[in-house]
């Protein structure tokens, strides 16, 4: 299959708000037939981070509603779901992005690697950092990479997952009101990878919302608002093979 149908969202950080689009979302995806759902970062609590200490018992909480909502990802209708969750790994708390799989379940893929610490996101007071293992995934017919949140100026690993042949940079976040700038590193990680980016965020409160469908030439072809938390569109995994070929990607190969 060279075409994805791929669906992004801004999915609330109020839990009653979250239920009732859960419900939209779910006939949205159905609607629209989508071959891949993103789900913002950790989506399936209330964002725990904005206190500076660690506290086990809402970590714990966090984990256990994110293992319950995890049952449930089969309601969205659709085959393939991603997103990322809190988990315990060797010992150790973790941010590990996942891909849910019709008729397979849930497989952790990656751990969050370059985490923020600061009023807002204390997550390195939160839990550890990832391996730095940002291996490229299969999810269905096309080539993924995640880049979870602030992952996604990590610039030299966008490049070199567009070397790796990645089709689609995945990055689920949570991010604050600034989401010009957020979009703009989008647009550069889908331009000098050769790759479309997708990303879907929590909205409200602090939180910015827009999620976005960027093409392997920068160019937004969805994305999310207030009025229309879900979008879809249909990727061509072809356009990503020719882009790779094509300016700026060739220019920045060693000699």
């Amino acid at each position: 299959m060279s075409r994805l149908k791929v669906t992004v969202s801004q999915m609330s950080d109020d839990r009653e708000k979250f239920e009732k689009e859960w419900v939209k979302l779910g006939e949205h995806v159905r609607r629209q037939g989508s071959d891949l759902v993103l789900l913002p970062e950790m989506p399936f609590f209330r964002w725990i981070y904005v206190a500076r200490r660690y506290n086990p018992a809402v970590w714990r909480q966090s984990v256990n509603e994110h293992k319950r909502w995890t049952k449930r990802l089969g309601e969205l209708g659709s085959g393939l779901v991603l997103a990322s969750s809190p988990v315990h790994v060797k010992g150790r708390r973790h941010n590990e992005g996942f891909v849910w799989t019709n008729g397979k379940g849930k497989k952790g893929i990656h751990l969050k690697s370059y985490l923020p610490d600061e009023p807002g996101f204390y997550e390195a007071s939160w839990y550890s950092r990832g391996d730095r293992d940002f291996s490229p995934f299969d999810a269905g017919s096309c080539r993924a990479g995640f880049m979870i949140c602030s992952e996604l100026w990590a610039m030299s690993q966008a490049r070199k997952y567009g070397k790796d042949g990645v089709h689609l940079l995945v990055v689920p976040r949570c991010t604050g009101k600034t989401v010009e700038k957020w979009m703009a590193g989008g647009k550069v990680a889908s331009l000098i990878s050769g790759s479309y980016c997708i990303s879907s965020n929590r909205a409200g409160g602090m939180f910015g919302g827009v999620g976005w469908i960027i093409d392997p030439n920068g160019n937004t072809l969805a994305s999310t608002s207030a009025a229309k938390p879900f979008v879809t569109a249909e990727i061509n995994l072809k356009k990503v093979e020719s882009a790779k070929r094509t300016y700026p990607r060739y220019a920045l190969d060693p000699d």
